[in-house]
Formats: structure tokens, sequence, C-alpha cells
């Protein structure tokens, strides 16, 4: 038969795992008081019958037995816990407050050597009801033949441990009652928590990407539980939105080319049917149309790739080397368009990133510069080591810039500005630098550039920033 699922909780299995370990040494802790005073008060009992047995002996010694006899009368008239029997050298009772030895000697002690026992001391109380009391005493032959035991009722502390192991074992009881009831209602507690977050879970199986686990903010394990949970549905909706706006984007982004490929190839086959023009022209138009479509695509693929998986295979390189490599490679593609393109970069910059990766975005950044600053216009590159220790690339221009209102939506895919329309691209050259930045640990920054003079600016500023390496 199952269990019911309250039983079946994590939180309860350790209630009953504690509570047994506590019954084990609540047993051990109660079997170590019992017989620790058990032999605590046996051994002051022994002390007791010791001195006293001393005193008696003391009497006997220096004023005789008749000294001895009226010392055990007086005493057992006086009563008090003690017990006494006093016998003659042919064994009959002379005095005390024993009708008995209370034990049988194997064998005749020594004179003056006393043997110890405990028994069993039969009596009745007050309400006539029989009493087996545990006693502790002991006997000692004397000179002269006769023959003395002192003893001490010890019952009143025997009964006193078992009232107190009594009180313990209820005690024990209570405590494991109490630990159920609380570890039932503990496990109550996390499984009603564990259904909100089990619930969320089934319905994101089904595909339903809104529900959120209930946070109650009491800062504890299944709060962060919950809390983590929802970071990561928030993460997977926007992921899933993204890709969604993505095959959209792309869809609608590419329609128009593909609708322009397949009415230039329509219109070059007509013409080269009816002799009108070369079908090698008509064909290489078709090629370059399909591949800036295989851009585009390639692109898309890239972005996707750093958003999922971060940047592949890094390494420690220099930034430095990076930035002088682009610069060189820019530097002629500058002066075909009559633009100053100057870099200034420090050495020794040090960052973990994916080369490839780090120079498609720099060079997607310069490309745009030169691409949207006029003939006469100035672009710079530079790489240096901000104050707080972060690797920054930056790009300077003195081109139209981005309006500010319009700088977050510029770095998404395939948003292009009203001012380069004119010129050829497919609106993911940010996107992709900003995919890069996130997948390093770093950021993309839009700032303006040196501002308007003349036919030139405001200019636009943007900065890749990037973690430095880790010393090791």
């Amino acid at each position: 038969m199952r269990l019911p699922s309250v039983l079946r909780r994590t939180p309860f299995r350790l209630t009953l795992l504690f509570l047994a370990l506590f019954v084990a040494a609540a047993g051990a802790i109660l079997a170590y008081v019992y017989f620790a005073s058990a032999s605590e008060a046996q051994g002051r009992a022994r002390a007791d019958v010791e001195g006293e047995l001393g005193a008696l002996t003391a009497i006997h010694r220096t004023r005789g037995i008749d000294a001895l006899n009226q010392a055990l009368v007086e005493r057992t008239i006086r009563g008090g816990p003690y017990l006494y029997l006093l016998t003659g050298p042919d064994g009959k009772i002379v005095t005390g407050n024993l009708s008995v030895m209370p034990f049988d000697l194997k064998e005749a002690p020594q004179v003056g050597k006393g043997e110890w026992s405990t028994f069993r001391l039969t009596s009745t109380d007050d309400e006539g009801r029989v009493q087996n009391r545990r006693s502790i005493g002991v006997v000692l032959p004397l000179v002269g033949g006769d023959t003395l035991f002192v003893g001490e009722d010890i019952g009143g502390i025997e009964a006193y441990l078992a009232r107190l192991t009594q009180a313990l074992w209820g005690a024990m009881a209570l405590v494991m009652l109490l630990g159920l009831a609380g570890g039932l209602y503990i496990s109550r507690k996390v499984e009603r928590a564990m259904a909100g977050l089990n619930q969320v879970v089934h319905a994101v199986q089904e595909g339903d990407l809104k529900q959120r686990a209930p946070v109650r903010h009491t800062g504890d394990e299944l709060d962060e539980l919950g809390q983590g949970l929802n970071t990561m549905l928030d993460r997977l909706e926007a992921s899933m939105a993204s890709i969604r706006h993505a095959g959209d984007a792309i869809a609608h982004d590419l329609r128009s080319p593909l609708t322009r490929m397949r009415a230039k190839l329509e219109v070059a086959l007509i013409d080269a049917e009816a002799g009108k023009i070369d079908g090698v022209d008509a064909l290489g138009v078709a090629l370059d149309e399909a591949d800036h479509l295989l851009k585009t695509f390639n692109t898309v693929l890239a972005i996707a790739r750093l958003q999922a998986g971060g940047a592949p295979d890094p390494k420690t390189m220099d930034a430095a080397d990076l930035a002088a490599d682009m610069a060189e490679l820019y530097e002629p593609a500058a002066e075909d368009k009559s633009i100053d393109f100057s870099a200034e970069i420090e050495r020794g910059l040090m960052i973990e990133g994916n080369q490839p990766f780090l120079a498609q975005a720099l060079a997607n950044l310069i490309d745009n510069a030169i691409k949207y600053t006029p003939s006469g216009g100035a672009v710079k590159l530079r790489a240096r080591r901000r104050s707080s220790g972060e690797i920054e690339y930056s790009v300077t221009d003195t081109g139209p810039g981005v309006p500010e209102e319009d700088r977050e939506r510029v770095v998404q895919r395939f948003v292009r500005l009203d001012n380069s329309r004119t010129e050829p691209g497919s609106g993911l050259g940010l996107s992709l630098v900003t995919a890069v930045a996130e997948a390093h640990g770093g950021r993309l920054v839009l700032d303006e550039g040196p501002g308007a003079y003349g036919d030139f600016g405001p200019g636009l500023r943007v900065a890749l920033v990037l973690p430095p390496a880790l010393q090791s």
C-alpha cells in the first residue's frame, strides 16, 4: 500500500530519523543516570553504614558488650534509617530492630572483618501493605563470639529512581508525540510549498511560459528556489520570444530580397530567351543577391550561437594586437573614401575571448563608422584600459550619429534608421556586436561623438567594453 504523500516527504523522514536518534541517545542517558544514581546512593549508604559500624565497634572496644547492647537499644528506640541486630555466641538474638539475620554466612568471617551484602527487607507500611525494600548491610563478628549487623534501608532511594525513570520515559514519549506532530506539520507545509512549484513545472511542460512560482518573501531556501525558477523562466520566455521575433524578422526582412531575386531571375530568363541580354550577367546579379541572403543567414546563426552557448573556445589574448590588425586592415578603405583614419592603442591589454568573434565585432564597428562617415570626415579607433580595469575598444566617427532615443533600439536585430536606408546592409551589425559583448561578459555602449562642426557631426562613439583576463 502506497503511503500518503505527506509521509513520504523528506522533512517527515528526517523527523523520524531525528526521533530515532533522540530515543537512542535519551535511552543511553537514562541508563547512565539510573546506574550512576543507584551506584551513588549505594555508595553513600555504605559510607553511612561504615560510619555507624565504626561508632558501635568503638563502644564495644572501649566499654564492652553491655555498653554496645545499651547503645543499640537506644538507637532502636530513637528510630532512623539504620537496621541493627546483635546475636550472642550461640546465635540467639540479643537486641536490634530485626527479627532474623538478613542473610546467611556461607563461611564464618574473621573476627573484626565484616562481610557486605545487599538484600530485600520484607515489611509492612502504615496501611498494612507488604513491602519488599532493598537494603544494604554488613555483618561483623566481635571478640567474645558475638555478632553485630548494621544495615540501612535504601528502598526510598530505589523508589525515587523508579519515579525518575518513569518521568523520563513519559517525557520521552511526549517528545516523540510532539516530534511526530511537528514532522507532520512541517511536511505538510513543505508539500504545499512544493505543490506550487510542481504546478509551475507541469504548466511549463505543457507550454505555458507565463506561469511563475509563488514567492512568500521569507528568505528561506524555498523562496530562493522559487526566485531562481522564476528567473530561469523569465530568461526562457525572453529567449523563446527572441527566437520567434528573429524568425518573424528573418521572414519579413528576407521577403523583399527573395522577391527581388525571383523577379530578376524571371526577367533575366525572359530576356535571355528573347535574346535581349546575356544570361551570364543576369546570373551574376542573382548570385550577388544570393550572397547577401547567405550573409544575413550566417550572421543570424552566429548571434544565436553566441546567445545560446557563449563565446566558444576562449583564450587569453592581447586586445592591442587585434586592434592593430584591424586598423591596418581598414586604413586603405578609409583612404579610398578620403576619411582620416587614426588609431590609438595601448599595449598589454590582456582579455579572455574568442578572437574570430571579437575580430568580426570590431570589423562591424569600423565598417559602420567608415560607411556612414562622409568624405572628408574622420574615424578613430582606440584600445585602452578604463579606470575600472576593464578593456575598451572604441570607434568614434564624425558621421550623422544616432539620436539618443534610438540608441537602445538600433542594437536590435534588423533595425535600420531612416538615415541608413540608402546604405547596403541588413541591420544585424550592431546586434552581432552586442551578442559578442554579452557572450564575453561585457557590454556595448553608444555615446555622442565629437559634436557637430561644419557639415559633419554630431558623430557617434561606440565602445565594446570587456572584462580583463584573470591573473593566474
